[in-house]
């Protein structure tokens, strides 16, 4: 029988022991996370295989979404709990018409350096400018977003739909098969499509880029248009759960931003091996970490979505943003 200093000892010994175990060593917390398929996705991609979520005590289940609105109805439903890559317009379009439905904790720059949406066209397309587009058949990347902020570029440029082009949304599974098979003259996609594109010949880039060029009037700015995101009710209910995902996913933004060997997580994309080294990738920034100049960027990006009709009424960005 242990005497009462033993059993003391032995309790203290016990506590010590549970106190050491990381998360990642206790029962994991599940969650899901909709995950859409692009260049933007990549830091979901380094945080599961270098382990980020396991290290936090998540048991990460992803959810294959193939367009945005999609992910806001899963959000809306409760069938997921994060997403890799929303587009930020679709987040402020739901906060208008639902608020307290989503937040973003981290949200991804994109202009010609650090690219994202572009036009391409197909490799004998007799056009150097987006004004040369003019009699084109066109396709969008899916959604109200993109498609909004394609048409708002043409426009941009002096086209009008309709009458000097047409433009149809498809999924980003058939935009390869959209250049090649001859239906479309080009389109507007993102990465690592267009560059998978442009590698196989068939395709080039007519310009990258084009939000903040043509959208936001200044082709160095960041526009904000797509970011990791959280449900209300994770954040609410489970908040602890939601600040590891954080603390995770702030590991892997950084790693994608400045670890050049983290691209080899691409190959998830089914990005060509020849391709990781080259496929442009956005600028991934954790929500805390925006400046204020940053932040005023991603208000004038929401407020063209409020001009372009696809976010509802007015939406403040510091309301999309959860910043631990």
């Amino acid at each position: 029988m242990l005497t009462s200093s033993r059993r003391t000892i032995a309790a203290l010994s016990l506590a010590a022991a549970l106190g050491a175990l990381s998360p990642a060593a206790m029962a994991a917390d599940a969650i899901k996370i909709g995950v859409f398929q692009s260049s933007s996705a990549l830091p979901y991609f380094i945080a599961e295989k270098r382990g980020y979520f396991a290290e936090a005590g998540l048991e990460v289940e992803p959810v294959i979404i193939a367009t945005h609105p999609l992910t806001v109805q899963a959000f809306v439903t409760g069938d997921i709990d994060a997403a890799s890559n929303l587009v930020t317009l679709e987040g402020a379009n739901i906060e208008a018409r639902r608020p307290g439905t989503l937040k973003f904790i981290a949200i991804n720059g994109q202009n010609a350096e650090y690219i994202t949406e572009q036009f391409v066209v197909t490799a004998d397309y007799p056009a150097t400018t987006l004004a040369d587009l003019k009699g084109a058949r066109l396709f969008s990347a899916p959604g109200p977003a993109n498609l909004g902020a394609a048409k708002a570029v043409l426009a941009a440029v002096g086209l009008k739909e309709g009458t000097d082009y047409t433009i149809a949304e498809q999924g980003m599974g058939d935009h390869m098969g959209a250049i090649q098979g001859g239906n479309f003259d080009g389109g507007y996609t993102l990465e690592p499509l267009a560059s998978n594109m442009i590698a196989q010949g068939f395709g080039k880039r007519l310009e990258a880029g084009v939000i903040s060029t043509y959208l936001l009037g200044d082709p160095k700015a960041e526009a904000y248009a797509a970011g990791a995101a959280v449900s209300a009710k994770l954040l609410e209910e489970r908040p602890e759960v939601a600040k590891r995902f954080a603390e995770a996913w702030a590991k892997a933004v950084k790693e994608a931003n400045d670890d050049a060997s983290a691209r080899e997580y691409l190959s998830e994309l089914r990005v060509p091996p020849a391709l990781i080294e080259t496929v442009p990738l956005a600028h991934f920034v954790m929500s805390g970490d925006l400046t204020d100049e940053e932040i005023e960027d991603f208000q004038k990006f929401i407020d063209i979505g409020v001009d372009l009709g696809v976010v509802k009424s007015e939406v403040k960005a510091t309301d999309l943003l959860e910043r631990f």
